[in-house]
Order: C-alpha cells, then sequence, then structure tokens
C-alpha cells in the first residue's frame, strides 16, 4: 500500500464512525430531509476532533494526578475547563444518576442472589431432615 493510502487509513481509524454520524443526524432532522454525503463528512471530522479535544484535555488531568485511566469525572472536569459549561453541567448530573442507578441495581441484583442462595440452602436443609 503506499503511503497516501496509508496515512488516509490511519486518519479513518482516529474518526467515530461515519454511519453513526449520519444515523445521530438523521434522528434529529425532519423525516423526509436527506443528509449529503458532504455534510456527514464535515460532521464526523468536527465530532472526532472535539472528542479528541475534550478527552486530551482529561488525560492531561490524569497525568498530572499520576493516573492512567481516564473516568467520567475526568471528562466532566475536561468540558468545564475548556468552556463548554453548556455541557459539562448536565453531563455532570447525568453521571451522577447514572452511578446511583448503577449502584441500586448492584444492590437489588445481589439481594436477588442472596435470596435463591437461602432460598437454595433452606432446601437442602429440609432434606437433611
Amino acid at each position: 500500500m503506499d503511503e497516501i493510502g496509508e496515512s488516509s487509513i490511519k486518519e479513518q481509524e482516529k474518526l467515530v464512525p461515519i454511519a453513526n454520524v449520519g444515523r445521530i443526524m438523521k434522528q434529529i432532522l425532519p423525516h423526509n430531509a436527506k443528509v449529503s454525503k458532504e455534510a456527514k463528512e464535515t460532521m464526523q471530522e468536527c465530532v472526532s476532533e472535539f472528542i479528541s479535544f475534550v478527552t486530551s484535555e482529561a488525560s492531561d488531568k490524569c497525568r498530572k494526578e499520576r493516573r492512567k485511566t481516564v473516568n467520567g469525572d475526568d471528562i466532566c472536569f475536561a468540558l468545564a475547563s475548556l468552556g463548554f459549561d453548556d455541557y459539562a453541567h448536565p453531563i455532570t448530573r447525568y453521571l451522577q444518576r447514572f452511578r446511583e442507578l448503577d449502584l441500586d441495581h448492584h444492590h437489588t441484583r445481589t439481594n436477588s442472589i442472596n435470596q435463591e442462595r437461602d432460598t437454595r440452602n433452606s432446601t437442602f436443609d429440609d432434606d437433611d431432615e
């Protein structure tokens, strides 16, 4: 493969999949609207650059704190520090709510597993009699 083809493939790997971009664009447009290939490609580049920009800021924060894993709080911090408050505040609330629901789900699942175990154990205890 030539250098131009190789660099084009590497560039594509850094971009959000265009099918996903097109699908999201169509969701917010009227049903009969058409989205040109050029519009999808432009939005793909913008979205990919935005994600890279925010992730880089979050990664810098992790590096300064000697951590290797970027988490949701780091992304929220990056959005706020880059001036994207209109995104940072709702995403921070969403992350908090997600964690609450995830914790509730974990507790519910743990209780269900414990109840099943207790039921099995009581059945085995009944067999011993």
